[in-house]
């Protein structure tokens, strides 16, 4: 169940998204992140999506975290959504779902991205989606793998090197 703090996280990101300027990223901050083929995907997302992917990849270089494959699993992560993109008021369904039906939003997320279903099946499906695309595009298992799970219930202890840095990827991603 979404918690009061998240719930208040997705409605400030909610009224971010609207306010969005309709203007990229500035790419050369993040091109040393990406290959060109990793790039021709980061610029099909969102203007708001790449703005918080910026943001998570910020949030990381001041948390001390360099590893390139971080970088660009957080440059990437959201980029499943690309295959369905969602409105604003799409994703407010979504919280609103998830806060007052969160079995009924888990078992819409399953299936075909059609209908009234279609923005849970993006939420539940996009990390896997994502993945596929990022593999695509020549990301390291790493980064693939990373951006697969970065919608895990985080780990309570982190066991290898990709756990931590999965840890520091969801952690920037909750606070972005």
């Amino acid at each position: 169940m979404i918690q009061t703090s998240r719930l208040t996280y997705r409605v400030n990101q909610f009224w971010r998204a609207l306010r969005m300027p309709a203007r990229l990223v500035d790419t050369g901050q993040i091109s040393p992140c990406l290959s060109p083929s990793q790039m021709a995907l980061f610029r099909q997302m969102q203007p708001s999506e790449q703005w918080h992917a910026s943001l998570v990849v910020q949030r990381l270089k001041e948390a001390g975290q360099d590893h390139p494959a971080l970088l660009t699993a957080a440059l990437l992560h959201d980029v499943g959504k690309i295959l369905y993109p969602l409105s604003p008021l799409e994703r407010a369904i979504i919280v609103l779902g998830k806060k007052f039906f969160p079995r009924l939003a888990s078992r819409w997320g399953r299936g075909i991205p059609r209908g009234f279903r279609r923005p849970f099946v993006v939420t539940e499906r996009h990390a896997e989606w994502g993945a596929d695309l990022a593999a695509r595009a020549g990301a390291s298992t790493m980064t693939v793998s990373l951006i697969r799970r970065h919608q895990d219930a985080p780990l309570e202890k982190p066991r290898s090197l990709e756990d931590r840095l999965l840890r520091a990827l969801q952690s920037a991603d909750d606070s972005s």
